[in-house]
């Protein structure tokens, strides 16, 4: 299968086994040019990151290289040293020249990235190895017969393995033995192969077909047996893979043959002796296990010729072919499918051909009606059998907390004389971690200010910054300043704004004062000129006024101030109201303040008459949402410090419940305002993505700080967990476990006996351990659906304790009563057993001596009947939805099951926490999200006592699970 792909006419080399991450290094091939022309040359370095899933590979360095290249190897040399951390990289070129390389100035983007270069060698040089034992030793071949091994320490001198060959001739492989550090093998395109032996510094043997048609293309010792190596043909006549024995070298010991056109590159895999792979003319790559010939796998090609193939060092199932189309592809032996492959392809033609104006006539061409194939999934057969590394007794297994057991096949040392299990922790989320381990550090110092303040310097965006800012305000002093600082109101910056609008006041005044001054002449003489007017006119006016006065004198002279400001109002005298008002007394100023704010109808009227009457809470359900900065400063200024924190979330709710998105994601500020932990979670978790680590992060960031900041403010313990925050808690301390962090996982683990989590606000001292009795017996597993119908046989109480049961309203189970005592149709049977555990007793008749008394149930309290609307609403829309009678049975018998719920709720016998987990539920079913619903009903099961549930809670599951099955 197809994982990566780079578009270079190039030639390869895999980085070390030893380097992570894996690298596949490129360089320019001599003699071939790409589509372009180009006569440019470079040296390229590429990521493997297996996790993206784009056939794309990352570019790491890039080189502007004035050589081409013939071969590329990438040695490990001195990369345990700070010297070259990532080791060598050794190149051929084409003018007998071997350049050394640094890859971690590639990578890093220095321009001196040339270790040493040498041009000894005569003509290009094809053929480069390192030494695997001796990693400094590189070997090296060119025209001539010219064999040379390289000292890296010392790299001027190169030695020889002895006298060259005759005839001279091209060396076009050159391969170290992988048992014996001192053998060399080269081999030239006659098909000759040679051996050499450097501590006799000579040639010990040579091997040859006698056919004279081997034109040899590439040479491989056996990674297991040193006396084997394998030579490659490019003759099309002779398209075979030969296996030769030194012990036996007359004659091939195998040949392999299955490639129709010539063999142009072979590869040995180190990891599995029984996996060697080729590629020929024939376009086809083959996987071959040479100790029998047979072909394990052909890999997935194009239609073009591969002139080299690797297997990666790193990753024994991966491997990497460079093609003359000027590809170098990535694969995997391991099968998988090439959809991938194909929609590349479409997305390539489509990005071509599609929408272009070809003719300049101003109109495009139609979108490209690609063909849908109705055909399955292509998919690529995996190898015939396994490989080594993953075949009995290997094996490796994930345990908790991130551990990864291992086990190989590898034998035991001298010195280990027995075969060794390895344990290793497995880190992913590295920057996770870090930033846990930032806010542990916090936590241990108390540096709560400096914690936000980086947060804030660090925000991705305006609004982040904000919630950060609005999380430190509450580690400062005067935290409701501060507050309204940040909604933008600045007390001096609003007295100056008065300072001027008073001078502007003042101005406007003596302006008016000397104008009418001016004027003062003329309005004395009017009377004269118009004096019959004034005597006609304003008569009746002046009788109304003296009318009215009279009035109020006569209120006010027998001590009636109410009807004196009832006249007042009357007459629009607003301030001689409101001044009686206050000599009548609070009530009667009460009264009056609201006759005023009734009457009065300007802009601010309303936010007036709540500073006055401080009824804050009807401003905050009324209120414009687009104007929520406003009432937040107003309730920051005026609200009472125990009524604040309420008010707060009260505008919280408003703005999570808005339609506009914007305004839904402001209701974190105020629940921020409030302390509200809870409702803090809630709003983060419509707007992010509770699976990525690190946007879990976040929130426990913002919700920890927030606790220290309640408790800091309250003095008291911490605040009681809801089962959304714990249910995020529990996923945050899940995931640090799975990163190997226990100890801190712990300390996020919600604590069930105190509601909160463990020994705040150090949060790091670990779980306190229940006691269990000694006679405790574990409950059974179990085994069958919860809902299922009760066995026949079973007791009709015990078929009662039944979550699913509907034994409590089946009228069957009259039939096993004596026919002496008759039953009332009108009344259910009842159980009267006890609590879990209790003696089991029969299903005793109601006595019949009070059929005529009505009992009346007392009304579900005003804040919880959002439950019964809720839960039933559901129940209605799943019944609109489902087809099948069976569903329809089980959601009408929850209908009457919830009445227990209704019923504990009327008597108020339920917990806090197992109400707020229904709310909860209430407010995940209002969104649509019955996943969320599921998870909050698992926690309140198991953290709660079962008698209390278990009427309601099973049946309330099965609700959500049909929701959520129907989509409703």
């Amino acid at each position: 299968m197809k994982l990566k792909e780079i578009n270079r006419t190039a030639i390869q080399a895999w980085s070390p086994a030893q380097h992570h991450p894996v690298y596949l290094a490129t360089g320019t091939s001599a003699q071939q040019l790409d589509a372009t022309f180009s006569t440019s040359a470079s040296l390229e370095i590429f990521e493997l990151d297996l996790a993206e899933h784009s056939l794309d590979m990352k570019s790491s360095g890039t080189f502007s290289s004035p050589h081409r290249y013939h071969k590329l190897v990438w040695g490990p040399h001195e990369s345990d040293s700070e010297d070259f951390p990532m080791g060598v990289l050794i190149a051929g070129g084409e003018n007998g020249n071997i350049i050394l390389y640094d890859p971690s100035k590639i990578v890093s983007g220095s321009s001196e990235v040339v270790i040493d270069q040498s041009s000894k060698h005569t003509g290009p040089v094809r053929a480069l190895d390192v030494n695997s034992f001796q990693t400094n030793l590189v070997a090296s071949g060119a025209n001539e017969s010219e064999i040379y091994i390289w000292d890296l320490n010392s790299f001027n001198s190169p030695m020889t393995p002895g006298p060259k060959s005759q005839p001279l001739e091209d060396i076009s492989c050159v391969a170290w033995n992988r048992q014996v550090q001192h053998i060399l093998a080269s081999a030239s395109p006659s098909g000759r192969a040679s051996v050499w032996d450097l501590r006799k510094n000579d040639l010990i043997i040579k091997v040859s077909d006698h056919s004279n048609r081997m034109h040899c293309s590439g040479l491989a010792w056996n990674p297991d047996v040193a006396t084997q190596l394998v030579l490659a043909s490019e003759d099309d006549r002779m398209p075979v893979i030969q296996m030769w024995d030194l012990r036996f070298a007359t004659s091939p010991l195998k040949v392999l043959e299955n490639h129709t056109r010539g063999v142009l590159a072979i590869a040995w895999s180190l990891a599995d002796p029984e996996l060697l792979l080729s590629c020929g003319k024939d376009n086809r790559i083959l996987c071959w296990n040479p100790n029998t010939a047979e072909v394990l796998y052909e890999l997935p090609t194009s239609t073009q010729w591969c002139f080299d193939i690797q297997w990666c060092p790193r990753n024994p199932a991966v491997l990497s072919a460079a093609s003359f189309d000027g590809h170098i592809s990535v694969y995997s032996i391991m099968g998988g499918s090439n959809d991938a492959v194909s929609s590349r392809q479409a997305d390539q033609i489509s990005t071509s051909f599609g929408n272009l104006d070809p003719f300049g006539t101003g109109q495009t061409l139609p979108p490209l009606q690609l063909p849908h194939s109705t055909a399955a999934k292509t998919s690529v057969t995996p190898l015939k059998k396994p490989p080594k590394w993953i075949r009995r007794p290997v094996g490796a297994s994930f345990a908790f907390g991130g551990k990864l057991v291992s086990l190989d096949n590898s034998q035991p040392s001298q010195q280990q004389q027995q075969h060794v299990v390895r344990i290793s922790q497995v880190v992913t989320e590295t920057t996770f971690l870090e930033r846990s381990n930032q806010l542990q550090a916090t936590l241990s110092s108390g540096s709560f200010v400096e914690f936000c303040q980086t947060k804030i310097s660090a925000a991705p965006n305006e609004f982040e910054r904000t919630v950060w800012s609005f999380l430190k305000v509450n580690f400062e002093s005067d935290s409701r300043g501060k507050y309204l600082e940040l909604l933008g109101y600045k007390k001096e910056e609003l007295a100056q704004k008065f300072d001027h609008n008073n001078f502007v006041v003042h101005s406007l005044s003596q302006a008016e004062e000397e104008a009418a001054k001016i004027e003062e002449p003329e309005e004395m003489e009017e009377p004269e000129e118009h004096g019959e007017e004034l005597e006609c006119f304003p008569v009746t006016l002046v009788n109304l006024l003296v009318d009215v006065d009279g009035l109020i004198t006569q209120a006010l002279l027998t001590g009636d101030f109410e009807s004196a400001v009832d006249l007042c109002l009357h007459d629009d005298r607003m301030a001689d109201s409101i001044i009686l008002a206050i000599a009548g007394g609070p009530e009667l100023l009460e009264k009056t303040q609201k006759k005023y704010f009734s009457k009065s109808q300007s802009k601010i009227s309303k936010l007036i008459s709540a500073v006055v009457m401080k009824d804050w809470r009807n401003i905050l359900e009324t209120c414009d949402l687009h104007s929520w900065r406003e009432s937040l400063a107003a309730v920051m200024t005026y609200a009472k410090p125990d009524e604040f924190s309420s008010l707060c979330g009260l505008l919280g709710s408003r703005l999570d419940r808005a339609e506009d998105q914007a305004l839904q994601t402001q209701a974190c500020l105020c629940y921020i305002c409030a302390g509200s932990l809870e409702k803090l979670v809630t709003s983060w978790a419509k707007e992010q993505d509770s699976h990525c680590p690190l946007s879990l992060q976040d929130l426990v960031e913002k919700v920890v700080i927030l606790q220290q900041a309640v408790e800091k403010s309250k003095g008291s313990a911490a605040s009681i967990v809801g089962p959304l925050l714990a249910q995020k808690m529990s996923q945050y301390a899940s995931l640090l476990a799975s990163q190997g962090s226990l100890d801190t996982a712990l300390s996020y683990l919600p604590n069930t006996d105190q509601n909160g989590w463990n020994d705040p606000p150090a949060l790091n001292r670990g779980l306190k351990k229940k006691k269990v009795q000694g006679n405790f017996a574990p409950p059974a597993p179990i085994t069958a659906p919860i809902m299922g119908e009760p066995p026949a046989q079973m007791n009709p109480c015990m078929q009662a304790l039944q979550p699913g049961s509907q034994a409590l309203y089946n009228p069957n189970h009259q039939q096993t009563m004596a026919p002496s005592q008759p039953l009332n149709p009108t009344t259910p049977m009842i159980n009267v057993e006890g609590a879990p555990g209790a003696p089991i007793g029969d299903v005793i008749q109601p006595l019949q001596s009070i059929p005529t008394e009505k009992i009346t149930k007392k009304p579900i309290p005003e804040e919880h009947l959002i439950l019964k609307t809720t839960f039933e609403g559901l129940i209605q829309k799943c019944l609109a939805a489902a087809a099948d009678p069976q569903t329809k049975r089980k959601l009408d018998d929850a209908t009457k099951r919830l009445e227990f719920l209704y019923d504990k709720l009327r008597d108020q016998s339920l917990s806090p926490a197992i109400v707020g987990g229904l709310h909860n539920i209430a407010q995940s079913i209002e969104s649509r999200a019955y996943t969320d619903g599921l998870g909050i009903h698992t926690h309140i099961v198991s953290s709660s006592n079962f008698s209390e549930t278990s009427a309601f809670m099973p049946v309330l599951k099965v609700v959500l699970t049909q929701a959520n099955k129907l989509g409703v």
